[in-house]
């Protein structure tokens, strides 16, 4: 699957304070795990603090994607998830970890025990905005599943959580992370 170009227009300031272009053109940053098929992620925006950096030119993303966003920072990303039906029976524990680690999160994947109800169930230390923009997809938790469709959001709240598309048809998904102080109960 190649994932479709994410159009990115980045704006800034010149010398004297005046709105201007820095970009205009397709994002370059696109990742695929050969351990999740059809799966990309188009990196389009990071930041590093709150507040956030709002002068200066250079991009902050690089094609060595994070899972979560740094400290105090933020990953804005366009998810292409494709049908999962071929390849998901066939997930196991090391494969699922190694998909996470080539992302900078296997630490994240939750790969043993009874409530893992998805081999890509993982759990990071962020507050995440999920917003469909065409297809479907299940959320899926410890404890349920929820079918979403285009227009629809979620918040997600450090919870152990995976994606499946279990439709015929790629699911598109665009996420904000931000940075989480887990407050453990």
């Amino acid at each position: 699957m190649s994932a479709r170009p994410v159009r990115r227009i980045v704006t800034g300031h010149d010398r004297a304070g005046k709105s201007i272009l820095i970009s205009d053109a397709p994002v370059p940053h696109v990742r695929r795990s050969p351990h999740r098929p059809g799966v990309a992620f188009t990196n389009i925006w990071t930041t590093a603090r709150m507040p956030s950096e709002i002068n200066g030119s250079a991009d902050p993303v690089t094609l060595e994607m994070a899972l979560e966003p740094p400290p105090r920072g933020t990953n804005f990303r366009f998810v292409e998830f494709g049908p999962e039906r071929d390849y998901i029976g066939s997930v196991d524990p090391e494969a699922a970890r190694a998909a996470f680690a080539g992302m900078g999160g296997a630490a994240h994947a939750l790969t043993e025990g009874g409530t893992r109800r998805h081999p890509f169930m993982h759990r990071t230390k962020t507050v995440d905005y999920g917003i469909v923009l065409e297809g479907e997809i299940w959320l899926v938790l410890d404890d349920s599943e929820t079918l979403m469709r285009a227009g629809d959001v979620s918040i997600q709240r450090g919870t152990a959580h995976a994606w499946s598309n279990r439709s015929d048809k790629t699911c598109r998904m665009a996420f904000v992370l931000i940075d989480g102080d887990r407050i453990e109960r």
